[in-house]
């Protein structure tokens, strides 16, 4: 009796602390008072602990018991033990151990978010949406998201086996070599001399200030008077750390809101807001977007799509639009809660809808067939040349390169990324336009 009277005089006093406090509801019956309830929670732990065929500690039970009523929330809210809790607060810096994706479980079913860039995930082609089923030949029914996850983690060079079911083919079987996930944030090139493409992998702590660095040096690179403007890849971005969402929304943008965090507590609403100063002088932007792009991508997509700042291009998002927050318990680890739902500025929710393109562009692989030369004026009799005489004899997409027996053929040059391709064209597109717009 004695043992129980502590038991649930430990929990009164868990219960009564602000960083675990839900907000008091009417009582409709007796047994909805959260005391009695109490007595029921360790009525269930003591029957387990004395009675459940192996031996077990009480600490596993108890974690267990906290990650399941947390986890019976939403997918995203969990109990995280101290492993856990350090592996997430090594993420969040850009280097972590694993195979390289973001997961979560959805009706008991482990689906992946996206692969992150140069990763052994990433390398499998792995995709988002696609099911794993099978780790190691186990299934993952009855396993919690966490549970599912520290089986995939391992020592690096040790492989894991993972069935795989994607929609439209048969499930099938890859294995994965597991090593330390070092993520570089962000990547640029300058495209077709006069174009900055900017790829932001994850949102890590250093996320903003390596994007603007990439838009002045490639600024800089090609010319601030030949720039036509940038591409923002966002594809495969599972999300990240809030405050650099709104940073890389906010170095495009010159005012008004970014996003608001809106929760029960009408008092707790936040809205974040763009400072001055758009270190991109305007020039045109077209974000690229994706199923795999959740959370802070779409933050950042939805900003800049509403104050039409950039036009977006692929397939929708995600539609992770929920808060976590870390409530850290010394000793123990800490509870990762959904506290609140992103809108962006027009009032949108994010959450389950995710954020629509504006030009539909699926993923596809684009076969380009050899120009046949001939049909064209040029290539008619008499045909009139140019004002300065000369006709065109060839398009200039064919290239020609040197056989071994020294006679050349024609090549036509691959497109591997149709999205891409098409954002390029879009963003070229509107260059032009701006371009041509009379000067006031």
């Amino acid at each position: 009796m004695l043992r129980k009277i502590a038991f649930i005089s430990l929990f009164a006093f868990c219960l009564s602390q602000p960083a675990l406090a839900a907000t008091e509801k009417p009582q409709k019956t007796a047994k909805d008072d959260p005391y009695l309830l109490l007595e029921l929670f360790g009525a269930a732990f003591q029957t387990a602990r004395s009675e459940y065929v192996d031996e077990t500690s009480d600490r596993k039970l108890i974690e267990a018991a906290i990650n399941g009523m947390l986890s019976s929330l939403d997918p995203h809210s969990s109990f995280l033990d101290d492993d856990t809790f350090r592996d997430m607060q090594i993420q969040t810096k850009g280097e972590f151990g694993g195979l390289g994706m973001e997961v979560t479980m959805e009706n008991g079913m482990l689906r992946i978010i996206s692969p992150l860039d140069d990763t052994p995930a990433f390398k499998a082609k792995l995709q988002p949406g696609d099911i794993i089923t099978h780790i190691d030949d186990d299934a993952i029914v009855g396993l919690t998201l966490n549970e599912a996850v520290e089986k995939m983690r391992g020592k690096p060079k040790t492989k894991v086996k993972l069935t795989i079911r994607r929609k439209s083919e048969e499930p099938f079987d890859v294995t994965l070599t597991r090593d330390i996930i070092k993520i570089e944030t962000v990547k640029y090139e300058v495209k077709n001399e006069d174009i900055g493409y900017i790829r932001i992998i994850t949102f890590s702590d250093t996320t903003t200030q390596n994007v603007q660095k990439a838009i002045k040096e490639m600024t800089a690179s090609i010319g601030p008077d030949k720039i036509r403007g940038f591409i923002i890849d966002l594809r495969n971005n599972p999300g990240g750390l809030l405050d650099q969402a709104i940073g890389v929304a906010d170095t495009f943008l010159e005012e008004g809101e970014i996003v608001s965090t809106r929760s029960k507590n009408p008092e707790e609403t936040t809205r974040e807001v763009a400072t001055p100063g758009d270190l991109a002088n305007g020039l045109p932007l077209v974000v690229l977007l994706n199923e795999g792009s959740a959370s802070a991508s779409e933050i950042v997509a939805g900003a800049l799509q509403d104050h039409r700042r950039a036009v977006l291009v692929g397939t929708p998002s995600f539609g992770k639009g929920s808060v976590q927050s870390v409530k850290p318990i010394p000793g123990y680890g800490g509870l990762k809660i959904t506290t609140a739902r992103y809108y962006t500025p027009s009032g949108r929710s994010i959450q389950a809808k995710g954020i629509e393109p504006d030009v539909l562009i699926p993923r596809a692989e684009i076969k380009e067939e050899p120009i046949i030369v001939g049909y064209s004026e040029s290539n008619l009799p008499k045909a009139l040349g140019s004002k300065n005489g000369e006709k065109n004899q060839k398009d200039s997409s064919v290239k020609t390169k040197e056989t071994s027996d020294g006679q050349t053929e024609e090549e036509t040059e691959k497109k591997t990324d149709y999205q891409l391709d098409r954002g390029l064209d879009i963003l070229k597109s509107i260059s032009i336009y701006r371009q041509q717009e009379p000067k006031e």
